[in-house]
């Protein structure tokens, strides 16, 4: 059995209040889809992000459990845990910045620089993983 504590606790807990925020906006984004509010590339950035949210929140519930469950000491466990949730805010927070006007450098700059930190956060999690 896998025992969460210290940051992982505090980051399933985070990561498990946070999905009711992205069903909140598949409802949101259906309700622009009907009422017609949303150009087709604004609505592919929704899409996008609303799906990104998702899947990367349950990618970081399963990581949180293989980061408690390694060999990284508490340092390494919040350096992962800070790496996910900023990674996924950024990645999936860029392509709602594409929603905007005349934002697309600063989206797509969000948007990566998420991906690189969620990469950062797989390595290091692996790393914990075969220290384990």
């Amino acid at each position: 059995m896998i025992v969460l504590s210290g940051s992982t606790q505090l980051f399933t807990v985070i990561a498990l209040v946070s999905l009711p925020t992205v069903m909140f906006g598949g409802y949101s984004l259906l309700a622009l889809l009907r009422k017609r509010k949303l150009t087709d590339g604004q609505r592919a950035y929704f899409r996008a992000g609303h799906a990104h949210a998702g899947v990367l929140l349950v990618l970081a519930l399963i990581t949180l459990q293989l980061v408690a469950a390694g060999g990284l000491g508490a340092a390494g466990q919040w350096v992962v845990c800070l790496l996910l949730l900023v990674g996924i805010l950024a990645q999936s927070g860029g392509m709602f910045l594409n929603l905007l006007p005349g934002r697309k450098p600063l989206a797509h700059g969000v948007t990566v620089s998420g991906a690189v930190l969620l990469a950062a956060a797989m390595i290091t999690t692996a790393v914990g993983v075969a220290m384990a």
